[in-house]
């Protein structure tokens, strides 16, 4: 095998490497969003749950503890994800642009936000 092929072969495995950790960078970020979604329910479940408790307070604090650690969850998911894809380039597939990573992850923070508001303001 002449050294020309050796290192085209090379190069091929290289760029099919890349687009593997991307792909897996995807399905990163995707888990820890449903992470931080997992968050958000036992927050809202724990609130649901144990509303009468005396103090009032008290479930609607640990509720929130619980969304504002999944906000942090998604957010640090974000960006990692975009770090990695910054580092890489993709050569056979198409990846997540990266301005539709930042989307959803500000449309998840703003609703757990929302959540947080209405824990506290709504009787």
């Amino acid at each position: 095998m002449a050294e020309d092929e050796k290192q085209k072969l090379a190069e091929e495995r290289t760029d099919l490497a890349q687009d593997r950790t991307l792909l897996a960078n995807e399905r990163t970020y995707a888990g820890w969003l449903r992470t931080g979604m997992a968050g958000v329910a036992i927050g809202l479940g724990f609130q649901a749950l144990f509303q009468t408790m005396e103090p009032q307070w008290a479930p609607k604090a640990i509720a929130t503890v619980f969304l504002v650690i999944a906000i942090f969850i998604c957010i640090a998911a974000e960006r990692r994800a975009a770090a990695v894809q910054k580092r890489f380039k993709a050569h056979e597939i198409e990846t997540f642009k990266l301005v539709n990573l930042r989307l959803i992850t500000i449309g998840v923070v703003a609703a757990t936000l929302a959540l947080i508001g209405a824990i506290w303001l709504l009787a």
